[in-house]
């Protein structure tokens, strides 16, 4: 039987040794396009986008100026002090005269640029008119801040919403080829860790970084008020500041590329260690699927430590030179005070400013690992979504009016890789009502036959056609929905028994699903359960037994009543006696309806129409059961080696003795 699983694993690319590596690692990040992409995506939100931007704006001009009028405190509070130290009565010139007459004119200076009254202390209830202006001035921007913060979170929210939509939508148009070809954890971590982590990015560094840089715009403004040369001073540092965050960023970029591709592999391994733990644990391969598993661990922990070791870098390098900054703001706002330049009240304003404009620079560089580990994520689902799609459907499909079931296979070939043909030039015509089997060895290409009729794959060159119209015409969802199939992989989803009979068909009633249970002889074990047909079956069908699984996609099928019937493998899992019965309830549904069945057992095909034996994409032969067994071929070979069982050559025996019977002395030896 060709699946695509099989042709998958006989291709080295692909094989399960790939799957377990994971994909190959990215190529460098192309930092720019990917943040483009995500704007782009914030645009249905660009409303409520300017009125957060007018919001914080607001809030950042109301908490810059708030350190102005603290200045403006402190002014008060140090001209009461001085003040009350000045002799009282006499005037604020004749003060300053006579302490530059005793020789102080750096005092002197300086007390000339206050607001002093001599002898007179500090005016407290000035100071408290200032802070209340102060604290107004803070509890608004609060409140701004925290609207703000709200429609950031909406716009967030709405735009990861839109984009998982893409992505679910994307998956659904995507060609079975690309899951062939990627480990499904992989994928699962593109749709689920890589948005999510977008999501956190986008929602933390947002607002963050949008006020930060509103903060930088209002500070240095508010610096340039106070004193130019202090605020050129304060700027001198910004060029080495980014200077040092583009190439720290740069250095650990690579390695948040590395480190969620890495995150892809190690979940793709845990998915399927998960998926197939009985098989582990049979063949005794725990300890490898653990020394793989502590391999890719290994591998995540060092692309982490090396990202989050490299960017945090970038933190403790901006701190040392926004002290940098601080003390060289000192140290000329103390000498521009001594002058008489500046008040006390500016310097310490400004120093807060300068303590304002250091922190979001160091906000906004302590942000750039985040944002790095949230483009890197985005560019991992933006390459999903630019993945190949799946032909497109037609501009104007054709549709039937009731499908007949006549089905034509002409001339087609097929190759899952362009160096491997697979079917070549096979033609086949199946009348409306007949039962045709499709039997031969695995990798002869039975499976793909129906995937191509499926339309899950479209043939290389010829045509097929169902009621004389070409299949490649007509709209996916149209042709699959004349078509009910049977797998011999199971699948069941999370609900209840009734919920997955009645999967696919149009709003089932309780006694059609009962009906349908009774044909497929499901009914006489869902009765036995404790909550019957509400029981309720985990995502993995584990409350059921494998060959209770598959009667109950069977009932699926007799409940969907599709005018094509594909069973594939659909009686593998029953045991013998329910296989009888299954059959008679089969032979009542396929009663004049088109069907393909794929089978090993080939007592299960005795009363097809017509059975096809295929060998290496090609048909061999076909007839009925009767005649291809009068033929002696292919088909006659396959029975006898299932039925009469396979009977060896008696001079192969002979000849094999001897060496059987050496074999067997050693082998007793050594147990001696």
């Amino acid at each position: 039987m060709s699946t695509p699983a099989a042709k998958r694993d006989s291709n080295p690319r692909f094989g399960p040794a790939a799957m377990m590596a994971g994909p190959p690692v990215s190529k460098p990040l192309n930092f720019k396009s990917s943040v483009r992409r995500l704007f782009n995506m914030l645009r249905p939100e660009r409303p409520l986008l300017i009125v957060a931007l007018l919001l914080g704006i607001t809030g950042v001009a109301l908490a810059v100026i708030g350190p102005k009028i603290l200045g403006e405190a402190t002014d008060v509070i140090f001209s009461g002090v001085v003040g009350k130290q000045l002799p009282p009565g006499v005037s604020k010139e004749a003060a300053v005269e006579g302490i530059r007459a005793s020789g102080n004119g750096t005092l002197a200076d300086m007390v000339a640029a206050m607001n002093v009254v001599p002898g007179q202390g500090i005016d407290f209830t000035r100071v408290r008119e200032i802070l209340t202006w102060a604290l107004a001035l803070y509890l608004a921007a609060s409140v701004f801040s925290l609207f703000q913060f709200r429609l950031i979170t909406t716009v967030v929210q709405r735009t990861i919403y839109r984009l998982r939509e893409h992505v679910e939508e994307k998956l659904s148009r995507l060609p079975l080829s690309y899951f062939d070809k990627q480990a499904r954890g992989e994928v699962l971590s593109r749709a689920t860790n890589d948005i999510d982590n977008v999501a956190q990015t986008m929602q933390q560094s947002m607002s963050q970084l949008m006020n930060s840089v509103l903060t930088i715009i209002g500070v240095i403004a508010m610096m340039f008020w106070i004193s130019p040369l202090l605020a050129l001073i304060a700027l001198v540092t910004v060029p080495v500041s980014v200077y040092i965050t583009v190439l720290i960023g740069k250095r650990a970029q690579p390695q948040f590329i590395q480190q969620w591709a890495t995150t892809g592999k190690l979940n793709a391994h845990i998915e399927e260690m998960y998926t197939g733990h009985s098989l582990v644990k049979v063949f005794g391969q725990q300890k490898e699927a653990a020394a793989t598993f502590a391999q890719h661990n290994d591998a995540l922990y060092a692309s982490s430590f090396k990202a989050q070791f490299i960017s945090g870098l970038i933190q403790p390098a901006m701190f040392f030179i926004s002290n940098l900054n601080y003390v060289l703001v000192a140290v000329v706002g103390a000498l521009r005070v001594a002058s008489g330049s500046l008040s006390l009240g500016d310097v310490q304003a400004f120093i807060q400013y300068s303590r304002q404009f250091s922190q979001p620079l160091s906000q906004v560089a302590a942000m750039s690992n985040l944002v790095q580990s949230g483009v890197a994520s985005a560019e991992r689902v933006f390459a999903l979504l630019d993945a190949e799609e799946q032909s497109p459907e037609p501009v104007s499909p054709a549709r039937l009016a009731a499908v007949q079931g006549r089905v034509a296979f002409e001339n087609i070939s097929f190759r899952y890789t362009e160096d491997k043909p697979l079917i070549e030039n096979l033609s086949l015509t199946v009348e409306p009502g007949q039962t045709v089997a499709i039997v031969g060895p695995t990798g002869a290409g039975k499976t793909t036959l129906v995937n191509l009729l499926m339309r899950f794959y479209d043939v290389t060159s010829g045509r097929i056609t169902l009621d004389g119209v070409d299949i490649r015409e007509m709209n996916r969802e149209d042709l699959r929905s004349a078509m009910g199939m049977v797998l011999q992989d199971t699948w069941l989803f999370g609900g209840s028994i009734a919920d997955n009979i009645g999967y696919g068909a149009d709003s089932p009633t309780s006694d059609e699903i009962v009906d349908a249970a009774k044909a497929a002889h499901v009914d006489r074990f869902v009765r036995t359960l404790p909550d019957g047909y509400e029981t309720v079956l985990d995502d993995e069908g584990a409350n059921v037994s494998a060959g209770e699984k598959q009667l109950i996609t069977i009932a699926r099928a007799f409940l969907s009543e599709p005018s094509i019937l594909i069973l594939d493998e659909a009686t593998s899992s029953v045991d013998t006696r329910t296989e009888v019965l299954i059959q008679q309830a089969m032979n009542t549904l396929r009663s004049g309806r088109t069907s393909f069945v794929i089978a090993h057992r080939l007592s299960t095909i005795r009363n097809a129409d017509v059975i096809l034996v295929m060998e290496d994409g090609a048909i061999v032969e076909q007839g009925s059961h009767d005649k291809l067994i009068a033929d002696g071929g292919a088909y006659a070979r396959l029975y006898a080696a299932q039925f009469a069982g396979a009977a060896i050559d008696e001079a192969e025996l002979n000849a094999a003795a001897p060496a059987m019977t050496a074999a067997a002395a050693g082998a007793m030896m050594r147990r001696q």
